[in-house]
């Protein structure tokens, strides 16, 4: 039977209404597919608490959570996920690489056009048809 991970996103927007994308590595599970950072959630924590927590660990950054935006099961090769995504903003410090290949801040427009992890494609069509604010 495969395991099954209940992971967060967090789609971080800045001022220019551009969306924080991440790289994952070539030695990554799935790798050179982009995603919203994040991770899992620890025992004890609430969504909210475990995003903020993954991009103070991932990114050097504090983060304000606001909307859910999607919620999707992914059934991988190996594994079942389930994403959590919800919009957030950095409140404090500046995003620096410590896991991924690469980050990169997109333009809803432009998200399409980068090579998505599965999970996270649902939360692609959602903030493209909809005005979700942080």
């Amino acid at each position: 039977m495969k395991k099954s991970v209940h992971v967060v996103g967090a789609i971080i927007e800045n001022e220019q209404k551009e969306i924080l994308c991440a790289l994952r590595g070539p030695d990554m599970t799935l790798p050179n597919l982009w995603e919203f950072p994040g991770g899992k959630i620890e025992v004890g924590e609430t969504k909210e608490e475990a995003l903020k927590r993954e991009i103070q660990e991932e990114l050097g950054c504090t983060i304000e959570v606001f909307d859910h935006v999607e919620d999707t099961t992914y059934e991988y090769e190996k594994v079942i996920v389930r994403l959590e995504t919800f919009m957030a903003k950095i409140v404090s410090g500046t995003p620096v690489i410590s896991e991924h290949a690469e980050i990169r801040w997109v333009s809803r427009e432009e998200l399409p056009s980068l090579n998505w992890a599965p999970a996270d494609i649902p939360a692609i069509e959602e903030l493209a048809n909809t005005n979700l604010e942080k």
